[in-house]
């Protein structure tokens, strides 16, 4: 790839300026087209080849939600990245297959980094790869595997759905344990357990969700059943109650996984 086309869409011009000249400041973006509206860009995609759009979310008329939902459609759609003020469209964004989420004001390094997973996105679909977010939405960047966004000080990070150990609810709201820590997300463990169980997560719980292939085991004490799941770098296993109706599903569900050997763990600790 010589240079990166893309297409700058935001209805505030003071906005759409600092965008397009954070754009042309990057070595890595060749060309940048600018749109107003989601009927602007329609035009702008229809005479141009674009790589990727950096689009705002709050738009007279079509929204950049409903926009990115049509270049969903395209035969070969752009890239989405987002750029918008609300903090609190971040899961939606990358449902429709962003692969970034930029919060305003913009920082020229932020932007940069986006920059540079659009890259990793091209280059992958370009190897043969599956193209990310187009036949499912939930896979970002080039990776074969959802991805939950983060918000930390500005900052918006990518957790991979299989650097996950367990997740437990916290209200509306989701913690998400892997080897980095614990990630508090604006999504409901009832989501999260609709779009992952067939990629080997199970309801174990009303609180909590494990990733299977991270299950070191089960303990059973009397009528209470623990599953010990793999923790955090050197950490001893954590142990989550296992609910009375889930016990059943869980080991079918251990037993049927032809990659794991499965021991019950005995009262009295052994195994």
């Amino acid at each position: 790839m010589t240079g990166l086309t893309v297409l700058a869409v935001d209805d505030e011009f003071p906005a759409l300026d600092e965008l397009s000249f954070l754009l042309d400041r990057n070595p890595t973006v060749a060309a940048v087209h600018r749109a107003s509206d989601a009927t602007e860009a329609l035009r702008v995609l229809a005479d141009h080849d674009v790589d990727a759009v950096f689009l705002d979310i709050s738009m007279p008329g079509l929204s950049g939600m409903e926009l990115a939902g049509v270049l969903a459609k395209y035969t070969t759609p752009p890239i989405i990245v987002f750029v918008t003020a609300h903090d609190d469209r971040a899961v939606e964004a990358f449902d429709v297959g962003a692969v970034d989420y930029l919060l305003k004001p913009l920082r020229a390094d932020r932007l940069d980094q986006a920059v540079g997973r659009i890259v990793a996105a091209a280059a992958t679909a370009g190897s043969g790869g599956d193209e990310p977010g187009r036949d499912d939405p939930a896979e970002v960047g080039g990776r074969g595997d959802d991805v939950i966004p983060v918000e930390l000080g500005g900052v918006t990070s990518l957790v991979h759905r299989d650097s996950i150990s367990w997740v437990e609810a916290v209200g509306d709201y989701a913690r998400l344990h892997n080897d980095t820590g614990a990630h508090l997300v604006r999504v409901t463990l009832a989501t999260l357990e609709n779009r992952w169980g067939s990629a080997g997560f199970a309801r174990v719980h009303r609180s909590y969700l494990v990733a299977l292939p991270m299950v070191v085991g089960l303990r059973s004490t009397g009528a209470s059943t623990m599953v010990r799941v793999r923790a955090n770098g050197d950490s001893p296993a954590v142990e989550l109650p296992v609910s009375r109706r889930q016990v059943r599903d869980l080991k079918d569900r251990l037993v049927r996984d032809p990659l794991r050997t499965f021991r019950t763990a005995r009262p009295d600790g052994d195994e």
